[in-house]
């Protein structure tokens, strides 16, 4: 299952639009299935606030990903029950993104603006389920063209 938010009002989006394609998303790729994630919409300025608190740049991006650390949640008091229970196991984490910079990538990429957010939403939980185009040798990219192909979407 998942959540999808939406946090900015400069561009207009239909989040329905969003939650069937991201609940397949979930369900196509072996690590999510079943599991549980939400994905927020923001501004450029949310993210570049975001950006920088938890990256150091000082700079908007297109998405972040939060996954779920079961032992952050342990820390809080009163809360480890629910970090040990259905939640801590099944639940993915969090994709932030900002839809003004989904909209000028589309634009670069000669792509609607829901295809970008789709593409966006798969970059998002392959992070969630622990790929890093920035450590790796290639291997979530090229996760990402096969699962882009699975959903339909390029």
């Amino acid at each position: 299952m998942i959540e999808i938010i939406n946090n900015q009002r400069k561009i207009k989006i239909k989040v329905k639009d969003f939650q069937e394609y991201a609940e397949n998303v979930i369900e196509t790729i072996p690590t999510a299935r079943g599991k549980i994630a939400t994905v927020a919409f923001v501004s450029d300025k949310k993210m570049r606030e975001l950006n920088k608190s938890f990256r150091g740049k000082n700079s908007t991006t297109d998405v972040l990903s939060f996954p779920f650390e079961a032992e952050e949640f342990e820390k809080l008091p009163g809360l480890s029950a629910v970090a040990d229970g259905y939640f801590g196991k099944c639940n993915l984490g969090d994709i932030i993104i900002s839809v003004e910079q989904a909209e000028r990538q589309a634009e670069e990429n000669s792509l609607i603006l829901e295809t970008e957010i789709k593409q966006l939403i798969l970059h998002g939980v392959l992070h969630l389920c622990g790929y890093d185009h920035e450590q790796d040798a290639g291997e979530m990219n090229e996760l990402e063209l096969q699962f882009r192909d699975k959903l339909g979407i390029k």
